[in-house]
């Protein structure tokens, strides 16, 4: 008879803040439901469950059946829940106080909801660092699960990996369990007999042992293909069926039962890292390509598993380097956090009080890991999901102005380091919009927040070089739907568009507004939207600032003495805001010593982010109110003094008027991405262009005056129709 060893089978299921219901509920009906219904018909097989916080809340409100479902299991022993971070952080991006306040805020939420104590929890990405062991213990959680990797790179061999270890910070003591890769890719894509038999093998060589496997829920019902593969062809009830056949020796069971009846294998201390594939996607696209070459030719070497542990990829945190726009929301989401904090010690009335909790609330959704980084599936990639980011951010802020006692009309400017390089930023704020201007990177405007829909129109993202897209230019010429069935771990490939590797281009600047370009006289709209023509040092040179402030007006006053050519060029660009005005930007543009006679070609650009492509209620407009096209429109308009952008669905009118007739160039900003569905094009903003072409005056002096005004009215309007419709809905009920 084989030797008996416990068996914990971990499921991860988790939503991002921001995604599409209708994501939502595909995952519930091909996940979710059935495998939760097929388990309740093996009472004798249990499982570690764990839901993220978003998740859950939407279970709650749109399928509170499901919330009775698990409550039952978990009541009858079945399941054990794992607690978390309530909205999916990564640990290492949020200071250590919200770590403690999203872990405990949940513990107390899952315990309430479901009449169980929660003891283990499960690290988002699984992303470590050693310090969280102390804080996680803060929290009151005695164990957690990591990769296998975690602990062959702190030197530990295969076969010393067959239970759980001992960690410590501080003094403070953490159980952690070692998750298998190896079952990671057994589940659900090989014979359940594969998984039987890799037990059986462990088992005879180390009786007793405990084997962990640990992966995301989805990949049962929700992954590419295996919907069909799970549940129409039988395999997780083939899988459970083989688990009650092997009872005798398999004994499946939960952490919880585990650490009360098995002693640690010991202690360990563990490196940073996460699982394996995710430290690989942190590295440049350069690095991952120079990293995999290596491993290729590293894999010949017949002691190579020997060496193997001790080759480790990159950081977590480094994608916030490679990735200027996860910085943004990271340095962002780092100033709500400090504000809340320093509010959070001031001793407020019950009715400010409440304000600030809010704020949290929404600052722990802020913090939601999934845009902040991208490996096989969208994150970043996806607008939706960092639109949702800056929503909570812009909602938490205007709060913590509320409990400030801010009312009425105001404006407010203030200068700060504000994401953390070291350089001063502006922020100008005021009841209606904030900007944030970085004079030390070409003056550019760089966030643009309007309260009244908590939008971020300039969550904007470059288009940059992925290992993948040599992969799509391998397949050129493939069309949508030829093979695989999307990016998946046994290599299906499926282009849901065509021509993708004739879409692929990379951005050369920050796509960002107020972006200041000389170009070439007589430059077309397509040489620039190739990134061709460009004169000068303004793009992205550092610009010296100055601050005007009174009550009813601020203004940012920035200047650049560059070259322009051969000529020396000075530019000054004022910013303001008015009180009176709060919807609008005022900006003013003078260029000096401009070499006199010459023709000047001058642009200055503007992106418009979290206006979707492909919709008929988005769209652009010339100054008659006339359309102009769609929002992914590629135009080269006749002089005008107005163009402007509307999306109806989000309820803003974004325009931009000049003093001078400009021509306008608009054309879309398009990436190339994976997803679970497969390689996509996805519109990521509009780029609005008005350029000027002039010869130099006598006083080599020119200037122009634009305004970039937002009306969010009809947003409003709908805001005061729900409120009354639900009043008159609550009335009709007292009646």
């Amino acid at each position: 008879m084989t030797a008996s060893i416990r068996l914990i089978l971990t499921l991860h299921n988790h939503q991002p803040i921001g995604n599409f219901d209708g994501v939502f509920e595909a995952a519930f009906r091909d996940s979710y439901q059935p495998f939760i219904e097929l388990l309740e018909q093996f009472p004798d097989i249990p499982v570690v469950l764990h839901i993220s916080g978003s998740l859950l809340d939407w279970l709650t409100e749109q399928h509170p059946e499901y919330i009775d479902q698990v409550r039952r299991l978990v009541s009858r022993g079945q399941v054990e829940l794992l607690g978390g971070p309530y909205y999916e952080p990564i640990l290492s991006s949020i200071p250590r106080h919200d770590r403690l306040g999203q872990i405990t805020t949940y513990t107390r939420h899952l315990e309430q909801t479901f009449s169980t104590r929660v003891r283990g929890l499960w690290i988002p990405e699984r992303v470590w660092e050693q310090s969280f062991a102390g804080e996680i213990a803060d929290a009151g959680i005695e164990y957690t699960l990591l990769d296998d990797t975690h602990f062959l790179n702190a030197g530990l061999h295969d076969d010393e990996l067959h239970g759980y270890y001992l960690t410590e910070d501080g003094g403070r003591l953490l159980k952690v369990f070692a998750g298998s890769e190896r079952l990671r890719y057994l589940i659900p894509y090989a014979d359940p007999y594969e998984t039987i038999n890799h037990c059986r093998g462990v088992a005879e060589r180390f009786p007793n042992a405990v084997m962990t496997f640990g992966d995301d829920g989805e990949k049962l019902g929700a992954w590419p293909r295996s919907k069909d593969l799970v549940y129409r062809d039988g395999w997780l009830r083939r899988f459970f069926m083989a688990l009650r056949e092997n009872r005798d020796w398999i004994n499946v069971t939960t952490m919880a039962e585990t650490v009360d009846h098995v002693s640690p294998l010991g202690r360990i201390y563990l490196p940073d890292g996460s699982y394996r594939e995710m430290t690989e996607w942190a590295l440049s696209t350069e690095q991952q390509t120079h990293f995999r070459d290596m491993i290729r030719g590293q894999e010949q070497r017949h002691d190579w598993h020997r060496v193997k542990p001790f080759v480790r990829a990159g950081s977590w945190r480094n994608f916030l380097v490679k990735y200027p726009e996860a910085n943004e929301m990271y340095s962002r989401m780092m100033q709500v956090s400090l504000r809340i904090q320093q509010a959070a010690a001031e001793d407020y009335e019950p009715q400010t009080r409440g304000l600030i909790d809010q704020a949290r609330l929404e600052l722990y959704r802020a913090q939601c890991n999934c845009p902040y980084w991208h490996g096989a599936f969208g994150g970043l990639y996806l607008p939706h999901l960092r639109n949702a980011i800056f929503s909570k951010l812009i909602a938490a802020d205007t709060l913590l102005e509320q409990a400030a006692g801010r009312s009425g009309r105001w404006v407010d400017i203030q200068a700060d380091d504000f994401n953390l390089d070291a350089r001063q930023e502006i922020r100008l704020a005021g009841d209606r919009l904030v900007a944030y201007v970085a004079p030390g990177k070409g003056g550019h405007l760089y966030e643009l927040d309007l309260r009244a829909i908590t939008t971020n129109l300039l969550a904007t993202l470059n288009r940059r070089h992925e290992p993948y897209h040599d992969r799509i230019r391998q397949h050129a010429g493939q069309g949508p739907n030829d093979t695989g069935g999307g990016v998946d771990p046994q290599g299906g490939v499926r282009f849901k568009q065509p021509d993708l590797d004739k879409k692929l281009q990379y951005d050369t600047w920050p796509r960002k507004s107020l972006v200041d370009h000389f170009l070439q006289p007589g430059l077309s709209r397509e040489a620039f939207v190739n990134g061709h023509g460009g004169l000068g040092d303004f793009v992205e040179g550092v610009y010296q600032a100055k601050l005007r402030r009174s009550d009813e007006r601020v203004e940012a006053i920035l200047w650049r003495e560059g070259n322009l050519g051969p000529y020396p060029v000075k530019v000054t660009k004022s910013i303001a805001l008015d009180a009176s005005a709060g919807g609008t930007l005022d900006v003013s543009y003078q260029l000096q010593n401009l070499p006199a006679g010459l023709p000047i070609h001058f642009a200055v650009e503007f992106n418009f982010a979290a206006m979707p492509a492909g919709a008929h209620d988005r769209y652009l407009y010339g100054e008659n109110g006339q359309t102009l096209g769609p929002m992914e429109s590629r135009l080269e308009t006749d002089l005008m003094s107005r163009i402007g952008l509307v999306d109806e669905w989000l309820g803003v009118d974004a325009a931009i008027d000049t003093s001078q007739p400009a021509h306008f160039w608009t054309f879309p900003i398009q990436t190339v991405s994976q997803s679970e569905g497969g390689f996509e094009l996805v519109h990521q903003s509009c780029a609005v262009v008005p350029h000027w072409q002039f010869q130099v005056p006598e006083d080599r002096t020119w200037s122009v005056h634009l305004s970039l005004s937002f009306d969010t009215s009809a947003t409003q309007a709908r805001a005061l129709s729900q409120r009354h419709v639900s009043t008159r809905n609550r009335l009709d009920t007292v009646i």
